[in-house]
């Protein structure tokens, strides 16, 4: 079982990343998955969540109407679309899988190691 996190990187305010999720070992059709990010010196946070059901999703507010989740469980892989970047957005980003969605982190079993994301100019 893994999940293999890709696509971070250095980017100007403003400016967009697509981060990917790809699992391993297991079908990710059975499992919602979340987005979590954690800078440093802080707690890690939920950022967004996708169903498995019905691809239901979910968004913290401070990145509501700026990221995107989607899945694509041909792919066994989940994205998280990230437009308008801010410096605040900075942090290392991680995926896991749960049941159905939770903020918390206590919920998900499996994580990926995490890919780094730095918005700066």
């Amino acid at each position: 079982v893994q999940l293999v996190e890709s696509g971070g990187g250095f980017v100007q305010p403003g400016g967009s990343l697509r981060l990917s999720c790809a699992a391993s070992g297991f079908d990710l059709d059975y499992y919602a998955v979340g987005w979590f990010r954690q800078a440093p010196g802080k707690e890690r946070e939920g950022v967004s969540c996708i169903s498995s059901s019905d691809g239901s999703t979910f968004y913290a507010d401070s990145v509501k109407g700026r990221f995107t989740i989607s899945r694509d469980n041909a792919k066994n892989a989940a994205y998280l679309q990230m437009d308008s970047l801010k410096p605040e957005d900075t942090a290392a980003y991680y995926c896991a899988t749960t049941l159905y969605c939770s903020w918390s982190t206590h919920d998900y079993g499996d994580w990926g190691q995490g890919t780094q994301v730095t918005v700066s100019s």
